[in-house]
């Protein structure tokens, strides 16, 4: 079983940035995506963005150019990071981070980023 464990988000003004972190249980298997879903009250799950083992990233439409995702290298191979900038209250949501191995998804626990205008 992995686990996720994220970190990061917070309450920021508009405009504003913040980090989220999220490190996989694992460091023996290489997870072969990971990325970052969110979820506003209301609304459906959403892709943000993804990046696989190889570095191949994905994002949403709505928030290319101003969000930036990252994975780490070696023994950090399983940790995913993501930059947001410029950040809009419509990007208020809770962030989920995620991985895929094996054809299974894992999640965080989900993380809380409010912007506020």
């Amino acid at each position: 079983q992995v686990q996720l464990v994220e970190s990061g988000g917070g309450l920021v003004q508009a405009g504003g940035s913040l980090r989220l972190s999220c490190a996989a249980s694992t460091r023996i298997f290489t997870m072969e995506t990971m990325g970052w879903y969110r979820q506003a009250p209301g609304k459906q799950r959403e892709l943000v963005a993804s990046i696989t083992n190889d570095g191949s990233t994905n994002y949403a439409v709505s928030v290319k150019d101003r969000i930036t995702i990252s994975r780490g290298r070696g023994v950090a191979k399983n940790t995913v990071s993501l930059q947001m900038d410029l950040l809009k209250p419509e990007d208020t949501a809770v962030y989920y981070c995620n991985a895929v191995w094996q054809n299974t998804n894992y999640w965080g626990q989900g993380t809380q980023v409010t912007v506020s205008s």
